[in-house]
This record gives C-alpha cells, sequence and structure tokens, in this order.
C-alpha cells in the first residue's frame, strides 16, 4: 500500500503537469509524436509525415481547409455554437451524424488526445481547445492543425499528404489540388482523391465554390493569444 501511494504521488504531479509544459511547448515547437499517429503507425506500419512552416504551406489549402471544416474559424473562441446546434438538430431529426467540430477543437484532439466519440475524451478537448485559443492564437493552430492532421492512411500533415497525392509542396498546391485533399477529411482511411467517388466529386467542387468567400486574416492579427 505504501508503494503504491509513493506511486500516485509520483506520478499524479506528472500527469498533471506534462498537459500545463505541453501546451506552452507547442506554442513554439511541433510535437515529437501524437497518439494518434503512434496508433496509426503501429496499424499501417509507416508513419508519412514532414512539418512545416506556416508561411511554407502557402494560401490555397488554408482556404481549403477553412471552406471545408470551420468557415466561422476566424471569428469564433474555438467552439462554433451555431454548428454546435447545427449539429444537434440534424442529429435528432435522424439525418447522418455529423459533428460541430472547429478546427480549434480538432487540432486540440489531434495533439493533445486520441481518436473517437466517448465523452471522457470530449469532455477533455474542452480545455485543451479554450488553452490553446488563448496561449497559440489562431495562425499557430491552424498551423498545428495542418502539420497534424491525418490525410492519409499513415500519411499526416499536408507537406507529405501534398508529396503524397500530388508529388509537389503544400505551397505548390493548386486551389482544386488542395480542395482534393481536403476532401478525403474526416475520414482519410476510406476516402481518396485518385478515386474519388460521386459524392467525393461534389465535395470538391462545394469546397471551391466556397474558397472563393474565404479570407484569411494577417498573420500578425492574432487577437486571441496572450503575449
Amino acid at each position: 500500500m505504501r508503494f503504491l501511494w509513493k506511486l500516485i504521488k509520483i506520478l499524479l504531479p506528472t500527469i498533471i503537469l506534462l498537459p500545463i509544459i505541453s501546451l506552452f511547448l507547442y506554442k513554439y515547437y511541433n510535437p515529437i509524436i501524437t497518439i494518434t499517429q503512434i496508433n496509426e503507425a503501429i496499424h499501417y506500419n509507416k508513419l508519412d509525415r514532414e512539418y512545416i512552416s506556416y508561411d511554407d504551406m502557402g494560401e490555397n489549402i488554408k482556404l481549403a481547409v477553412i471552406a471545408s471544416e470551420d468557415q466561422n474559424f476566424f471569428s469564433h473562441n474555438g467552439f462554433d455554437m451555431k454548428a454546435i446546434q447545427q449539429a444537434l438538430i440534424d442529429n435528432e431529426e435522424g439525418k447522418k451524424l455529423r459533428g460541430g467540430s472547429t478546427i480549434s477543437q480538432q487540432t486540440a484532439k489531434n495533439i493533445f488526445l486520441w481518436q473517437g466519440r466517448s465523452w471522457i475524451r470530449k469532455g477533455l478537448e474542452v480545455p485543451f481547445t479554450y488553452a490553446i485559443e488563448k496561449l497559440w492564437g489562431k495562425h499557430i493552430i491552424l498551423e498545428r492543425y495542418l502539420n497534424s492532421i491525418e490525410m492519409g492512411q499513415g500519411v499526416f500533415g499536408i507537406e507529405a499528404a501534398s508529396l503524397y497525392y500530388f508529388g509537389k509542396s503544400a505551397k505548390n498546391l493548386t486551389k482544386s489540388e488542395a480542395a482534393w485533399i481536403v476532401c478525403v477529411l474526416p475520414n482519410p482511411k476510406k476516402y481518396d482523391p485518385d478515386n474519388p467517388t460521386p459524392k467525393l466529386i461534389r465535395k470538391h467542387k462545394w469546397i471551391l465554390r466556397q474558397m472563393k468567400h474565404i479570407k484569411l486574416t494577417p498573420k500578425n492579427e492574432n487577437q486571441n493569444e496572450i503575449l
């Protein structure tokens, strides 16, 4: 019993401090590896990943992912209440299950947590989302998101995905190519831009239309960030 108590006393501060340290550390550096990346590396026996900076990503992929995943990204505080309410309505009406997660929420999940729909994970996602909105700001969140998101079987981040699908760097993607990559979200294991289904083709056209209405804010305009 004494040994167990000593172990708890040692581990508890670590469990509490590690997320806090990571929040500050990941503001300046991409994570060495994430839980999702470990799982997929084991499953597919590969980890195709290459971190790049926000500026090296180019504009088209940012426009495409915001158009597809979170059109209110630059205006919400991490949680898009309208999207969440609409998701709840659609789910109650028996329509296909959909989520209301913002890019900020997805970033918190991808970097600090694990995949799945458990209430425990969703609950932990809330404080992490709030923290990165306050500590990191929008452009760092978007950079971490585009570096950590799974975009193919064992393929993580936009640079690896660009090379995998089109043999070019992310900054050289055309609008159409960027939209094709984003089409696979949120299920990159099921969909493939090289063999698009009719549903994927329709989504691609929709993303291209939506991209025309998205504007990126200047990089120094980070109103939510705590300096």
